[in-house]
């Protein structure tokens, strides 16, 4: 009887020898439904199994590379970082999907997984049945300006703070300068970028109902993959974040969900809504959220139920 207990994991070589860390449930006969986590770095937890229905679909979700349970942390081969990029990302998620013997599947992600599975898609489209995302971002440099500058209109004292924490040189963007400061080779400057980079974090989504402190920031290790890796995607747009709005039509005919709060001021709901009016096969749901919930996740799962069938 097939299960939300992982039928198999491993790790897989990719790239430049990264190995990815991967899990499987669910039934091997189901609708296969990839699950692309947050961050970037965020790395992939239990939770997307219980978004599907074991009986029918096969959740597949992995650690994408530099993070999680993938091999190495990118905090532990700072001078591969280059490597790291949404191109590579995307050959990755194509390298698991031929290693588990997966013809076609859907794509779901949230926040920072949102945009790499609008850039998976485009560039394979034939191997996408479906996308159910929340949280949406494609990580264009306006949307990383917003949430690195612009905010600070909102978040004034935090921001002085944030953005006082690093030293920049004149005319350098605070997000650039945080990206430097992570791979110094001072390891006590990576780790006040670090910390710093968290506190900010944590700040401009707080506006959201039942907000709580994000564990992984307060947690040294974990926060300072995360920190590298998403000052180093920001600092260059998502590796390709300002197209993805204008390539919407390589997505037509595949069916898709967005999702995405009203609250969530870090990522405001226009991004959601100019991807939808681009792409005629979307659905779109606007809540009373911040950036994600459990209403998103129900969202989600009645759209993995939909379309994954």
């Amino acid at each position: 009887m097939p299960t939300q207990i992982p039928l198999r994991t491993g790790h897989l070589r990719v790239g430049g020898g990264d190995e990815l860390y991967y899990e499987v449930a669910g039934n091997p006969e189901g609708a296969a439904v990839l699950w692309l986590h947050g961050g970037p770095g965020g790395g992939a937890g239990a939770g997307h199994r219980r978004r599907i229905d074991p009986t029918r679909q096969l959740s597949v979700t992995f650690d994408q590379r530099g993070c999680g349970r993938s091999r190495p942390l990118v905090t532990e081969r700072l001078d591969r970082l280059d490597e790291n990029t949404t191109p590579a990302q995307i050959d990755d998620i194509e390298a698991l999907r031929r290693h588990l013997g997966i013809d076609r599947w859907m794509v779901t992600g949230a926040s920072w997984g949102t945009t790499l599975a609008l850039a998976y898609a485009q560039a394979h489209p034939e191997r996408v049945t479906g996308l159910g995302l929340f949280a949406v971002t494609t990580t264009s440099t306006a949307e990383v300006e917003w949430i690195t500058e612009s905010i600070g209109r909102v978040f004034p004292e935090e921001w002085e703070a944030f953005a006082g924490a690093v030293e920049r040189a004149p005319g350098e963007r605070v997000v650039d300068a945080y990206a430097r400061a992570l791979r110094d080779a001072d390891v006590e400057v990576r780790r006040r970028a670090a910390a710093a980079w968290g506190r900010w974090e944590d700040t401009h989504v707080s506006l959201g109902p039942g907000w709580q402190p994000d564990p992984r920031w307060h947690t040294p290790p974990t926060r300072d993959v995360l920190a590298t890796l998403v000052t180093h995607y920001w600092s260059h747009s998502g590796f390709g974040g300002d197209d993805i709005l204008g390539r919407m039509e390589r997505l037509d005919g595949i069916p898709g969900v967005l999702v995405h709060g009203r609250r969530d001021i870090s990522g405001p709901a226009v991004t959601a809504w100019e991807l939808h009016r681009a792409w005629p096969g979307s659905e779109l749901t606007i809540l009373d959220e911040g950036h994600g919930g459990p209403g998103s996740v129900a969202a989600l799962k009645r759209a993995i139920a939909e379309i994954a069938s």
